[in-house]
């Protein structure tokens, strides 16, 4: 039997194509009851084709929700179809977090904010450097560019295996992001103090390419966008190396805190009962 606050209060959701496998209704369900706020959240699927239609239908109150998350493959045409879209959804052509107000559907992208966040609480002084090296040129890398670039970062050297790909987010990021092929990574790792993987390996038991971390400044940071697995080969290897290191868990919680206080009005904390439970559900799948 569903919690009666559910039938009062906002009402949020996740789209995706699949999105049976979101982890997002158990961390804002989780803020929901911890907090004892009225109001749900839920998964909600849409195939490519009825996506314009659902957001018509948000826009017009039939559909009921307040507003909701975005993810994969909808958030470009969701940046599209948003009345007012922020400056960061803009620069990044995305947008992963919807919202009603005053008539109008707003739209902004959360996934820069929750890397950085992750970053601010796991490894507190991981951005003095000023240098990073993005392993990965993917539409993943996008956000955590601009997040880097507008955390003051001078030079942020992009390594893809289609150096084609890195430029693009070169010319799209401005100066101070620099494209290279991966022939080129050990130089641009020289003294860099952080390194981001943005690329899929290692993922779910995936294999993942021997790296040397060597040439990166000595108490340089190595972080993975990735989660499952929680520990990445990837990070693995650094952390072998002597390298701290940060997991993608965060991120995924952390990007979740700017939407939940715009549908439910209070901002809620990534804690650690969060953290567990949502580990505890990713060993039990």
């Amino acid at each position: 039997m569903g919690d009666s606050r559910e039938t009062f209060g906002p009402k949020a959701f996740v789209t995706g194509f699949p999105i049976k496998h979101s982890r997002s209704p158990l961390i804002h369900g989780y803020w929901l009851k911890t907090l004892g706020l009225p109001g749900s959240y839920r998964a909600h699927e849409v195939a490519p084709g009825g996506f314009a239609d659902f957001i018509h239908s948000l826009k017009d109150g039939s559909s009921g929700f307040t507003g909701g998350n975005v993810t994969i493959p909808h958030k470009e045409l969701a940046f599209r179809l948003a009345d007012k879209p922020d400056a960061l959804s803009q620069e990044l052509g995305a947008a992963n977090t919807l919202w009603l107000e005053e008539g109008a559907l707003h739209a902004t992208n959360t996934d820069g904010r929750g890397f950085i966040a992750n970053l601010d609480e796991r490894h507190p002084g991981w951005d003095r450097h000023g240098t990073t090296v993005v392993f990965g040129a993917g539409g993943a890398s996008r956000a955590i560019i601009q997040a880097v670039r507008d955390r003051g970062f001078k030079e942020i050297h992009v390594v893809n295996r289609t150096v084609e790909r890195a430029r693009e987010l070169a010319d799209r990021f401005g100066p101070r992001v620099r494209a290279h092929p991966i022939g080129a990574l050990a130089e641009v790792m020289s003294g860099a103090g952080l390194f981001i993987n943005t690329t899929s390996l290692g993922m779910d038991g995936e294999p993942a390419p021997q790296l040397d971390f060597s040439p990166l400044a000595a108490d340089a940071v190595v972080t993975d966008i990735v989660y499952v697995p929680l520990k990445t080969p990837i990070l693995e290897q650094a952390e072998e190396q002597g390298f701290p290191i940060v997991d993608g868990l965060g991120m995924l919680l952390h990007q979740a805190v700017p939407g939940f206080e715009k549908w439910f009005g209070q901002r809620p904390v990534v804690d650690a009962p969060l953290r567990a439970l949502i580990i505890a559900d990713m060993e039990a799948h």
